[in-house]
């Protein structure tokens, strides 16, 4: 299992190996990206600042054991970045493996859902005119 929160680079295709075995027949993976826009804000977004609680990490991990822990999940991995990024950049990517596609969708999903509601990180937007944004406060 891998429950990271870091201020390096995401790479979805070590997530996906770090979840797949022989019993495997499906891996449901998601990558949130930084996009350009946010529709409850005037102004083009250029880029985020991630910042985490201290126990953030702990967190993720206490999440990734609860999905992990489900009947049908073989292999969880979950990270979610810190610090400056970029439109176009990956702010979390998860992998979850399963028997079957539909468990592994529906795990992921689970699990992308619990980090958005409980992991303490908190996004700032920056705008291109120089302004920003707080989201979620």
């Amino acid at each position: 299992m891998i429950a990271t929160v870091t201020d390096a680079p995401l790479d979805l295709l070590f997530h996906v190996e770090h979840v797949g075995s022989a019993r495997a027949g499906a891996v449901a993976t998601f990558v949130g990206l930084v996009r350009d826009h946010d529709p409850s804000v005037t102004g083009e977004v250029v880029g985020l600042d991630y910042s985490a609680h201290p126990d953030a990490e702990a967190t993720l991990r206490g999440i990734a054991e609860r999905i992990a822990a489900e009947d049908d999940v073989l292999g969880v991995a979950v990270s979610h970045r810190t610090g400056r990024l970029g439109v176009g950049e990956a702010a979390i990517v998860a992998a979850v493996a399963a028997a079957h596609r539909a468990e592994s969708f529906d795990a992921c999903r689970r699990l992308v859902e619990t980090v958005k509601a409980e992991l303490p990180v908190w996004k700032r937007e920056i705008l291109a005119d120089g302004t920003h944004h707080w989201v979620g406060l």
